[in-house]
């Protein structure tokens, strides 16, 4: 897609520093990061949403997941991680292009994800 980031990154228009990549997705550190070690995991085709994604890619986005935990995982040291994945505007999709956040975690970080109720 003509202005995307993730597409421009995928297509090394923008270079970064990547932590995972394969055939179909790769994982970046997030340019904004809430937490140290916050890190984006990118479809290197453009789906807009998860609703877009192949089936037949799923085992695969789940092993890029896992992958880039584990590089995570014995850099920072964590024990735990979150992943956080928005859908639409109203879900709080900054960027259309699917990706997800994994946020490693550790016991004593103090990082809160706060989950309104309504």
């Amino acid at each position: 897609m003509g202005d995307c980031v993730f597409c421009k990154i995928s297509d090394g228009k923008i270079p970064r520093e990547k932590v995972y990549e394969d055939e179909y997705f790769f994982s970046v550190p997030d340019a904004n990061p809430q937490i140290k070690g916050h890190t984006l995991i990118i479809s290197k085709k453009h789906y807009e949403t998860i609703l877009d994604l192949p089936k037949k890619l799923e085992g695969d986005l789940l092993n890029a997941i896992k992958e880039t935990f584990e590089k995570l995982k014995k850099k920072f040291n964590s024990d735990g991680f979150n992943i956080i994945q928005n859908n639409f505007k109203s879900a709080g999709q900054i960027v259309g292009h699917l990706h997800f956040h994994i946020l490693p975690r550790n016991t004593d970080d103090d990082y809160k994800i706060l989950i309104k109720k309504r």
